[in-house]
């Protein structure tokens, strides 16, 4: 979590989880007025969000959409994962994405992906 109130439009997280620096994704359509360098999650009173605050703002806004089972903001991470699988991206560009050193934790989410993957027949 402490990974995702840092973030910043560039999006560059420094000595991240396992002290691993991570680079990744924004869209154009999330960046709205962010300058480089400004907080993606900033606090009304300046800076970043606490993890405490991180995790409240999650726990409201699961109460107030339509989605009945509770998860934890880590599903943030997972959501990502899976759709960048399922918009056949490349297994390896995703783990080097996530900072997994062992491809096996990133092939463990192309087993909850769209079914139409494990459909895919190998043109050999």
């Amino acid at each position: 979590m402490s990974e995702v109130i840092a973030l910043k439009l560039t999006v560059h997280v420094k000595q991240a989880k396992g002290q691993k620096d991570r680079i990744s994704v924004m869209p154009e359509s999330l960046t709205g007025d962010l300058k480089n360098n400004d907080p993606v999650f900033a606090s009304e009173r300046g800076g970043i969000f606490t993890k405490k605050t991180a995790q409240k703002v999650f726990e409201n806004a699961f109460k107030d959409s339509s989605i009945k089972k509770y998860d934890s903001f880590h599903l943030l991470m997972h959501s990502f994962t899976i759709h960048l699988l399922e918009n056949s991206n490349d297994v390896r560009y995703v783990q080097e994405l996530l900072g997994h050193q062992n491809i096996r934790i990133t092939q463990i989410y192309t087993q909850v992906t769209n079914p139409k993957l494990k459909n895919i027949k190998s043109p050999l």
